[in-house]
């Protein structure tokens, strides 16, 4: 038997005294959070460390942060940065030793630089931001146009938030009387799994779109992306990469209103509009189709007035050519008057000049008629012999046989042909 034996807790105490001996101090400390969990109003963290080359763990510890400083510290570092602690996350703790003979080492965290936090979301979002510009698709959703009547929208969000009530009771509650179609597509707005939530909804919206045709219409005009209701340290979800590049590429004008003032987040910084909460959402949709609306109506009343004048003047001209109708007419008949009078005067003259003509006429056609009158010639001593009633001119055309009748100045003669006489070439 060895009389030197400890219990387990003597050693432990031993160890106890040797930690708070050797390590009597504070110390700031540099870390990822693997695991970061609140229970009976203590904080229970997982500390690591790992290779920047490799990213694989080099060194690992545990941390706790009694309730009496998590009070404290807890709400300062969410409303410096905006964020609640959470896993992978980058944070500077101040800690010193402590070994307990009954739980074991652990590091106790007295306070929390929220500034170092910052410093190293700021690095990431930097990062997000210049890789989203490279690919070229940061300002993609800047070339998209919200359309004129922007009246079917595809709101992502959580059903039961108190935004997505504000939401819809302001487009519903406008004063201009305008109609919108809300459609909900549900998810998480908070936490862990914001970002495949979003992405999920983004792509059931998608899927909704005529696919193949260039011509089809999508069956909404934008997207709207609003949360309302949550602490403002749930934030983090919208500063993803993925998420931000589903947004910047999405064929929709999107908008975005997930109620927090302080800055914009990455899923703000790539959509088509940011607006501050869910109701400005609302407000920035009814003043976009308001907008359309007054244009309408002041084309409604230019038209009106374009008309009016119209009508006027031309009842003007109406008028004008009702009191100018009768005296056109009166003028009209008496030049029409005048002209029957001159050709009454005029036609006696015209009709005995023109009787006058065709007697001249007349009168030399008779006298080249009497030219060709046989009875002249048969008063000089020529005779005209007929066969059949036709006079004939060639003896050739004479047949023996054949009665002839020939003309004289006084009396006829009929004879038959009995002889042919030759005819000499």
């Amino acid at each position: 038997m060895q009389s030197n034996r400890l219990s387990l807790r003597q050693l432990n105490l031993m160890v106890r005294d040797a930690i708070e001996m050797q390590l009597p101090d504070e110390y700031w400390v540099e870390a990822e959070l693997s695991e970061c969990r609140e229970h009976a109003g203590h904080c229970y963290m997982e500390l690591i460390e790992k290779d920047e080359r490799s990213n694989t763990p080099v060194a690992r510890a545990s941390a706790k942060c009694w309730r009496q400083t998590w009070q404290m510290v807890h709400p300062y570092f969410e409303r410096t940065t905006g964020q609640s602690l959470r896993a992978g996350m980058k944070v500077l703790l101040k800690v010193y030793a402590q070994f307990h003979e009954a739980y074991g080492f652990s590091w106790i965290v007295s306070d929390i630089d929220p500034t170092y936090t910052l410093g190293d979301m700021a690095r990431k979002r930097q990062e997000i931001i210049r890789q989203l510009k490279e690919e070229g698709v940061f300002d993609l959703q800047r070339d998209l146009r919200i359309p004129l009547f922007a009246q079917r929208i595809a709101v992502i969000s959580a059903s039961s938030a108190a935004g997505y009530g504000d939401f819809c009771r302001q487009l519903e509650d406008n004063g201009y009387g305008l109609k919108f179609k809300v459609t909900l597509f549900p998810a998480i707005m908070q936490g862990e799994q914001v970002e495949a939530s979003v992405i999920s909804a983004l792509n059931a919206i998608y899927a909704t779109m005529p696919a193949g045709s260039p011509t089809g219409l999508p069956p909404f005009d934008c997207v709207v992306i609003i949360r309302g209701g949550g602490a403002t340290a749930d934030l983090s979800g919208f500063d993803t990469l993925a998420l931000a590049e589903n947004v910047a590429q999405f064929p929709l004008p999107v908008i975005t209103g997930i109620g927090h003032e302080r800055d914009e987040s990455i899923l703000d910084m790539v959509s088509h509009t940011r607006v501050k909460t869910p109701t400005a959402a609302a407000a920035f949709l009814i003043d976009n189709l308001r907008r359309v609306l007054e244009r309408i109506e002041q084309a409604e009343a230019g038209i009106t007035q374009y008309i009016t004048q119209r009508i006027s003047l031309q009842q003007q001209r109406i008028s004008l050519l009702a009191t100018l109708i009768p005296t056109l007419v009166l003028r009209r008949l008496s030049d029409e008057r005048h002209r029957i009078d001159l050709m009454q005067n005029r036609l006696p003259v015209a009709i005995e000049r023109r009787i006058s003509n065709q007697k001249h006429l007349l009168e030399q056609m008779a006298l080249k008629l009497q030219g060709f009158d046989p009875q002249i010639l048969l008063a000089r001593g020529y005779s005209i012999t007929l066969l059949n009633g036709r006079a004939v001119r060639n003896a050739a055309d004479l047949h023996p046989g054949d009665e002839i009748e020939t003309r004289l100045e006084h009396g006829t003669i009929h004879s038959t042909v009995s002889l042919i006489p030759h005819q000499a070439h």
